[in-house]
């Protein structure tokens, strides 16, 4: 079978002649060694081999955004005041809104050496501050043109190497994402009325674009990221089904209904809201933390739940960076035995994150050539 044949198949629910692996993050194909920006880890010499690694072993599974052309303008823009700033270890970014008689505030920051953007400041810090942004004008929600070039332009250069995923965000995770994790909490609790109107403001564009994009490109593996703020400890299942069922499961039958595959991202606890994801009918799971980073083993989740999901996961990224390769290799044994065991849908063998430092360390880049030796892929 092709890369590509491998991953269609198991999404389907057919024989394959292996258990697919993905790296995640790391594709091989949308890496860019060769860029000289500074502020690019993977041009540090010891990420190439990993890179090619991903290249032309692994199911390469690409993760793109879909734009938008013809968009009417975002009525938040006129409110909305960028300061960047930089200097050879980080770059700063802070953003104001001018919202009524306050201003909102909300500052990033980028290192040289760690390839993800740091928020130090969230722009709302409380009830009155979500008050006022509840104000503001919101987005247009009319349907506007797809334009499809990001994912077509990658699955030419892909061949039969693999797919691409579409990767979204629900209504929860563009709604927790303006708190810090302590007053999310709270208001989602304590303002259950107040927070609901924050997600229906971010549902009126979101499931339309949903809509949209499954249309125009149909077909396609789709990652929905954002479930995760709503599982315990942070919130009691009864409003994950409050803030996640009612806005995920639009987004999973606008999916399907164009022909593709809905995949569920929740990292961390799993076990009391496994019934809750799985009632919203979606295609797959991912990356099924093992304990203690969750709660559930996976053959506990391929045995009741694998009938119908396929799995992604269950290797720990930590593990990857930090366990002698004889106990690695035990790890990936055990979640190739436990992801395939009985019947089910498919299994990916897919670890839950990558290293996101400069310098890609000998063991992860052994541990790494490891899950592709065990799988003979």
């Amino acid at each position: 079978m092709t890369r590509r044949e491998r991953l269609l198949a198991t999404m389907r629910g057919e024989p394959v002649d292996r258990p697919p692996v993905s790296f995640y993050e790391i594709n091989g194909w949308t890496e860019a060694p060769g860029d000289p920006d500074p502020f690019n880890i993977y041009s540090h010499p010891s990420w190439r081999p990993l890179i090619d690694l991903a290249h032309n072993h692994t199911d390469c599974i690409v993760m793109r955004g879909v734009a938008f052309d013809g968009a009417a303008p975002d009525p938040m823009a006129t409110r909305t005041r960028e300061q960047t700033r930089h200097t050879e270890e980080s770059h700063f970014t802070t953003r104001t809104i001018a919202a009524g008689r306050r201003t909102l505030t909300v500052r990033f920051r980028r290192d040289r050496d760690v390839n993800t953007t740091w928020t130090e400041e969230h722009l709302l810090k409380d009830v009155d501050d979500l008050t006022a942004y509840l104000a503001l004008p919101a987005p247009a929600a009319d349907i506007v043109r797809v334009n499809p070039s990001s994912v077509l332009d990658v699955e030419a250069r892909l061949g039969d190497a693999g797919i691409v995923m579409i990767d979204t965000a629900d209504p929860l995770c563009h709604a927790a994402a303006l708190f810090d994790m302590a007053e999310y909490t709270v208001i989602a609790m304590t303002e259950p009325d107040l927070f609901r109107r924050l997600l229906d403001r971010f549902a009126a564009t979101v499931l339309p674009q949903t809509e949209a994009i499954a249309r125009a490109l149909p077909g396609r593996l789709w990652r929905i990221v954002g479930p995760e703020y709503a599982s315990p400890p942070f919130l009691p299942p009864a409003l994950f089904r409050e803030y996640v069922c009612r806005y995920v499961s639009p987004m999973i039958r606008s999916i399907q209904r164009y022909g593709g595959y809905a995949r569920v991202h929740s990292h961390g606890n799993l076990r009391a809201i496994l019934d809750d994801i799985a009632a919203m009918g979606p295609d797959g799971l991912d990356p099924i933390e093992p304990p203690p980073q969750g709660d559930v083993e996976l053959a506990y989740v391929r045995k009741n739940y694998g009938k119908n999901l396929v799995l992604f996961g269950n290797i720990e990224a930590s593990d990857i960076e930090n366990l002698p390769t004889p106990q690695f290799a035990e790890k990936v044994r055990r979640a190739l035995g436990e992801g395939t065991s009985g019947s089910g849908r498919g299994f990916v063998l897919m670890p839950s994150a990558c290293p996101y430092g400069r310098v890609l360390s000998s063991l992860a880049m052994r541990n790494y050539e490891k899950m592709i030796e065990l799988l003979g892929a």
